[in-house]
């Protein structure tokens, strides 16, 4: 103790002494005078909007759009996983306008999102050390990142106000849906024609970054959902983009399915239009921690521990039921035995760590303890109840630090958009010719089912079919929300077992409430309908 006294009074003595001299300058202090001056100083600038989109991307703004649809479910075990309920609010559609996902994501969009694009731009284009042309350049890439961000809130909150600038006379004020749509198609329709495309040659510094290709993409997204945004169906104009994304060779159908989400993936993806990046230090993509089976950690190569939270629900996992379709082995359903490395099981068996002779069998049901509080209780088998999704591959470098994956997590890629234009087309489009081929329903949906190696298409594409085809493509991407509204089918109920609270089917819940703390702020701000003033 005497030892600890003294290096006490000398640790006090020496901050003493280095506090003396207050007047020291700072030298590396980054001040307007300083930065951004040299084009890299600004490319770093302009990163804060892609650092914010990853920040949310795939884990609280993917949790809004999945855990309120039959896709993802994140219950309860013995009271670990509540978090005061709001996943079970997620689940019942009984979310606030205080919800912690309603506040964060709008944040999220329009303050480290929308709100920083404008100061970008206003930024950039006061530039007086850029050249015109990588002035002009950066202008476009903010102003497309800007679109997308508006996309997500309008599709998630509906009716919001424009900005269009970083300096405001007044505080903004909520606008209707369909002048929100007008705003980003007529920015995405400028813009289109002067972003770079994909390249067959490096695609590396256009990955993650606004193309051509992202513009017409996210056009197609919003033409087929037009009758939701605006009550308007521009299905002829949907299969128009997904042609112009046709148009590019560089974008094709890759080979092998499991190798569009294995933490290796990255530009060398063929169909990949727009994707976030993720790695170890690019925090957000946390799937593997939040949709595991920890007992199986060993056996997959982990040096860490993961949860047992997330699944999905059992309804939802019954259209995975085409023979020998790849999409499958996405999920942990059933007997479990180790992976081969590249999204694929060996014959191998995988056994209890303390029960070495008995096998880790995942269960599909998710049968409440308590109905009150969607909880599965804590026993072995409710731990083991609820199919997980490893479709973003685990990745065996996940560390202790942060336990994040490195998997990229794709926003829009080619088979999407031929999803949507064959639906499109079923909803009363003209099938168009691409590369020789008449693109019918059918035969795109064959063109994805033979890449996942599933049968063919036997009695003809229906728009029931088809969504069930996009759930098998797309389960975990973020769009089962989008796609149920559109379909009129997100008040649907899938009750489990023993619940004792159920869903409100209130159609207003096919939009989020604009945060009660905004509209306090800002008294221009008016409420959703259906959410209390």
């Amino acid at each position: 103790m005497k030892k600890i006294s003294i290096l006490i009074i000398l640790a006090g003595l020496v901050a003493f002494s280095a506090c003396r001299k207050l007047d020291v300058g700072v030298e590396s202090q980054y001040v307007t005078s300083n930065f951004p001056q040299t084009a890299r100083d600004y490319q770093a600038l302009i990163g804060t909007m892609y650092s914010n989109l990853s920040s949310s991307y795939a884990v609280t703004y993917w949790r809004m759009q999945e855990l309120s649809t039959d896709e993802a479910i994140l219950p309860a075990r013995q009271g670990n996983f509540d978090d005061g309920g709001q996943y079970r609010l997620m689940h019942y559609h009984t979310w606030t306008f205080d919800h912690p996902y309603v506040n964060g994501i709008w944040q999220w969009g329009f303050g480290g999102g929308i709100t920083n694009c404008n100061r970008l731009l206003d930024v950039v284009s006061n530039a007086t050390k850029l050249d015109d042309a990588t002035k002009a350049s950066f202008i476009l890439e903010i102003r497309a990142m800007r679109a997308l961000y508006y996309y997500f809130m309008m599709d998630t909150y509906g009716n919001v106000p424009i900005m269009k600038t970083y300096q405001l006379d007044s505080l903004p004020t909520t606008q209707p849906r369909a002048e929100v749509f007008k705003f980003i198609e007529s920015e995405l329709k400028d813009l289109a024609p002067k972003l770079p495309a994909k390249n067959g040659k490096d695609n590396t510094l256009q990955y993650g970054r606004p193309t051509k290709g992202m513009c017409y993409a996210l056009l197609c997204k919003m033409y087929l959902n037009a009758g939701v945004y605006t009550g308007t169906n521009r299905y002829t104009e949907a299969v128009a983009m997904a042609d112009s994304v046709q148009a590019n060779p560089n974008y094709s159908l890759d080979a092998r399915y499991r190798d569009i989400f294995l933490p290796n993936n990255g530009p060398q993806i063929n169909e990949t239009i727009f994707a976030v990046p993720y790695d170890q230090q690019i925090g957000g993509n946390q799937f593997t921690r939040f949709g595991f089976y920890y007992y199986m950690v060993q056996a997959y190569g982990f040096s860490v521990g993961l949860s047992i939270a997330m699944s999905t629900t059992p309804e939802f996992y019954a259209r995975f039921n085409l023979n020998n379709d790849f999409r499958t082995q996405t999920w942990l359903a059933g007997k479990q035995y180790y992976p081969d490395g590249t999204g694929g099981f060996t014959n191998q068996p995988i056994f209890y760590p303390d029960s070495p002779n008995v096998q880790i069998e995942i269960f599909k049901d998710l049968v409440l303890e308590n109905g009150s509080t969607m909880d599965l209780g804590n026993t072995r088998r409710a731990q083991a109840s609820g199919v997980r999704s490893i479709k973003y591959y685990p990745d065996p470098t996940t560390t202790a630090a942060t336990r994040l994956n490195a998997n990229d997590v794709p926003v829009f890629r080619l088979a999407d958009v031929l999803l949507m234009k064959a639906e499109a087309i079923l909803r009363g489009a003209t099938a168009t010719t691409v590369n020789g081929a008449l693109q019918t329903p059918d035969y795109i949906v064959n063109l994805i089912r033979r890449r996942a190696g599933a049968t063919d298409v036997a009695s003809g594409t229906t728009l029931e079919s088809l969504l069930d085809e996009r759930a098998r493509e797309l389960a975990w991407e973020g769009w089962r929300r989008n796609d149920l509204i559109r379909y009129g089918l997100f008040e649907k109920d899938y009750p489990l077992p023993n619940e004792t609270i159920h869903m409100d089917k209130s159609d207003y819940r096919r939009l989020f409430p604009i945060p009660i703390n905004e509209i306090r702020l800002n008294t221009n701000l008016k409420q959703n309908p259906g959410y209390p003033q």
